[in-house]
């Protein structure tokens, strides 16, 4: 008798153990439904926020849905929505950036395209970190734009140069960046500037910001007297780009300082450019004075013959070239 009692006692407790054991599991499967229709939840706000154009929103909303998804784990469904998450934020991301460079919130859109870059990487999305990181130069090039726009050089000269720290290869923002500094003041560093442009694909329109550059500077020390100064700098501008003026200038202070060859030479450069100038019946006038000075009637005669039609110098002209016949 002592014995069947002790049977059914095992069983009775068997039986509870197995009634509990049952009760765990189905405490479990309920909270593990809970916990999905949780994720399933937010991961729809997050879709209904960016309907809606709540970006910021939407992209907490799909960051919270992915964090409660992974934590379920081997879930097929939560592992469904984790996917789905992982593609949307990143591109989310990278769409708030893109508004704040069309409201042209410069600083913040880079910003904003780093953090992109940096999102889009955790989660293996390489194409949008690509063009995150290749719309930033894009976005300071603007910013730099719109400060040199406004005359504030020394602001635009940092953009370019921020720019060119992305992509060294930039020739137009080197081109700009010259333009700044050399508005700025500093003109040694927008020298080394443009010849960086130069060398990146912007010869054309870099030499003559180079040769317009050293022609002020030109003009400037000729208006100094300093011809020398006067003749090297308007010769160093036209290394890069020919300008008639500069030639000009050049054979001015050649012909001050008694370097009268010198000063033929580049006067025949600027009529050479500028054959159609105002002042050159003057230029070839004072070319023949040159050269009858020098004792060379036959060129002196050449060159007055150019200035016969010259409106100041013509009649002059034709007296001398009587004389010298």
């Amino acid at each position: 008798m002592p014995s069947y009692k002790l049977v059914l006692l095992k069983e009775l407790v068997m039986k509870k153990l197995t009634l509990s054991l049952m009760a765990v599991l189905f405490g479990a499967a309920v909270a593990g439904a809970q916990d999905l229709n949780t994720v399933t939840d937010t991961y729809n706000n997050g879709a209904t926020a960016l309907s809606m154009g709540d970006k910021a929103g939407a992209l907490a909303s799909f960051q919270q849905a992915l964090e409660l998804a992974t934590a379920l784990g081997d879930n097929e469904q939560a592992k469904e929505i984790a996917s789905k998450c992982s593609e949307h934020i990143p591109a989310v991301q990278f769409s708030i950036a893109k508004d704040f460079v069309n409201e042209a919130d410069y600083d913040n859109a880079v910003a904003e395209l780093k953090k992109t870059i940096d999102i889009a990487k955790k989660y293996s999305d390489e194409e949008t970190a690509e063009s995150a990181k290749s719309l930033i130069p894009q976005v300071l090039m603007q910013k730099g734009n719109s400060l040199l726009q406004a005359k504030d050089f020394g602001s635009a000269a940092e953009a370019y140069r921020q720019v060119v720290a992305e992509n060294p290869t930039n020739g137009m923002a080197y081109l700009r960046l010259g333009s700044a500094l050399n508005s700025a003041g500093d003109k040694p560093a927008a020298i080394e500037a443009f010849k960086a442009a130069i060398e990146n694909g912007q010869e054309k329109m870099a030499s003559k910001q180079l040769s317009t550059l050293y022609l002020k500077d030109a003009a400037a020390a000729l208006k100094a007297k300093k011809y020398a100064e006067a003749v090297e700098d308007a010769l160093e501008g036209n290394k890069y780009y020919e300008n008639p003026k500069a030639y000009q200038i050049a054979a001015q202070a050649s012909q001050i300082q008694g370097k009268n060859s010198e000063a033929i030479e580049y006067f025949d450069k600027y009529l050479e450019l500028a054959p159609n100038a105002s002042n050159a019946g003057q230029i070839a006038f004072t070319v023949g004075a040159i050269y009858q000075k020098q004792g060379n009637n036959t060129k002196a005669k050449e060159y007055y013959q150019k200035a016969v039609t010259d409106p100041k110098f013509g009649l002059q002209a034709q007296e001398l070239l009587k004389s010298l016949k």
